[in-house]
């Protein structure tokens, strides 16, 4: 089902892809903002600030319906600090919000290696694994590999899989959290 809207535009609002007419990325996180929940606002952020898109401009315009959620995004938000890559991830970084943990840095460099969270103080990295991607020999045996290099580094390596963080949440955010408060005092 397509449903259409329509609504007049500034010239400022509109620009051209492809030889076809299209709202900026300004307009259209402001049109976004009016039908998205707080944490799906911040996904399109994320990803904006990841495409280098312009969104100069981008505040909350009053009379909107969403302006309250883009105004709070905007204050709240780091635009491209929680980009997430699968909904593994998301449901990660959900699942550090309720259990109200640390908010970890989201598919950032440590040690040459992209890892999937980190809290850097308590040198803590939580590698988020779903079958497809780590369910081979390859992926197995680099996997060992990385974790021992990071080990050597002074990091901590938890893994979760997708099942784990599914059927168990509390038991993933009790680990984490007692990593977390534990720190790394027993660091080599």
């Amino acid at each position: 089902m397509v449903i259409v809207h329509r609504a007049a535009l500034a010239v400022d609002e509109v620009t051209v892809k492809d030889g076809i007419p299209v709202t900026t990325p300004t307009r259209t996180l402001i049109d976004l903002a009016d039908v998205l929940p707080p944490r799906q606002l911040e996904r399109v952020l994320d990803e904006a600030q990841y495409l280098r898109l312009d969104l100069d401009g981008l505040r909350p315009i009053p009379g909107r319906r969403g302006r309250g959620v883009l105004a709070s995004v905007l204050a709240g938000h780091d635009a491209g600090s929680t980009r997430t890559r699968s909904e593994l991830e998301e449901r990660m970084l959900s699942l550090c919000h309720r259990f109200r943990l640390p908010t970890p840095e989201v598919n950032a460099t440590v040690e040459g290696y992209e890892v999937d969270f980190v809290w850097r103080h308590e040198k803590l990295i939580v590698e988020t694994d779903g079958w497809m991607a780590h369910g081979t020999r390859g992926a197995f045996e680099r996997d060992r590999r990385r974790d021992a290099e990071l080990l050597a580094g002074g990091w901590r390596v938890l893994r979760v899989s997708y099942d784990r963080l599914e059927r168990e949440p509390d038991w993933v955010a009790a680990r984490i959290g007692e990593v977390l408060r534990a720190g790394w005092s027993e660091s080599a």
